[in-house]
């Protein structure tokens, strides 16, 4: 079926006439009638009756002026969902990040995203690394963000900012406020660390391999909040990124040891899948996590 010849067909039977439809269409009478026939020909059935004034849908006419109704209805609304996606009026917009990243870093940009876009629906899954590289894998989130090493793989990866890695300690530790002590030295001590899978725990363990560092002794946990509170407590040393203990610093609920041998950032990658292309609440929220890396920067 022809769906030109139909919407020309559909004209006709609202407005109850070709001169009508011809007005609404914006072209002659007799290309409308044209059409019209072409469409009965193709359908091997009569659509319309000619009246002295105007024209009547036949039976076949009036159910397939029916179907017409709800498919150019549909056509409607499918243009007016696409018309609120580009202007962020509707949509949805699905991440995934790494705990340092999605606890810290992400919250405040959702929040102004909030703001600008209320009609948006957003959802964040917080993981370690390992966790979100699988879900990016999947086609389960439209972007992952995810710290410390990346192996690229199949995906798409662009490193978006850089992060630092700090030891941190009780406030009441015998180094605290002391001079900068060698990296070996501080692994003699009991340590506390996220668990396999941590992007964090990864970069950390790729430093001391480097550095031919054997490895502390480690007590695991699941979340960066886990492991600041352990450190508080006297469990041991941590090392952490500086954006999970801003905070906690400058209140001095935890100390930052000086390292004389190592200076550990890391990158933060943006992933996602190659073929993925950025919609427009996806580009919306990315601007703004531009802008707010911009700011952590200066």
């Amino acid at each position: 079926m022809n769906l030109k010849h139909l919407a020309v067909f559909h004209a006709v039977a609202r407005a109850g006439s070709i001169s009508g439809a011809a007005e609404r269409l914006f072209v002659s009478q007799p290309v409308v009638s044209r059409q019209v026939r072409e469409l009965e020909a193709s359908l091997g059935l009569t659509l319309l009756e000619r009246m002295p004034r105007g024209v009547q849908p036949t039976e076949a006419g009036r159910l397939l002026a029916d179907y017409a109704d709800r498919m150019f209805a549909l056509q409607h609304q499918a243009e007016a969902l696409l018309k609120d996606l580009r202007g962020l009026r509707a949509g949805r917009l699905v991440l995934g990040a790494s705990m340092t990243i999605g606890n810290y870093l992400l919250p405040p940009v959702l929040a102004e995203f909030r703001r600008r876009h209320p009609d948006v629906e957003v959802s964040l899954e917080v993981a370690n690394s390992e966790v979100i590289h699988r879900r990016v894998l999947a086609d389960q989130v439209d972007v992952g963000f995810t710290e410390g090493l990346s192996d690229g793989g199949d995906l798409s990866d662009e490193v978006f900012m850089s992060d630092e890695l700090v030891v941190i300690a009780a406030p009441d530790h015998p180094r605290a406020g002391g001079p900068p002590v060698p990296l070996a030295e501080l692994c003699g001590e009991p340590c506390v660390m996220r668990e396999p899978g941590s992007g964090t725990r990864a970069v950390f363990e790729e430093a001391l391999r480097e550095r031919r560092i054997e490895s502390p002794r480690v007590m695991s946990l699941g979340s960066p909040e886990a492991v600041k509170r352990a450190v508080m407590a006297g469990a041991g040393l941590a090392a952490v990124s500086y954006l999970t203990v801003g905070a906690e610093l400058a209140a001095g609920l935890l100390a930052r040891l000086p390292v004389s041998d190592l200076q550990l950032t890391r990158p933060l990658h943006r992933i996602q899948l190659p073929r993925r292309q950025h919609g427009p609440a996806l580009a919306a929220f990315m601007e703004l996590l531009t802008v707010a890396v911009g700011r952590m920067r200066d």
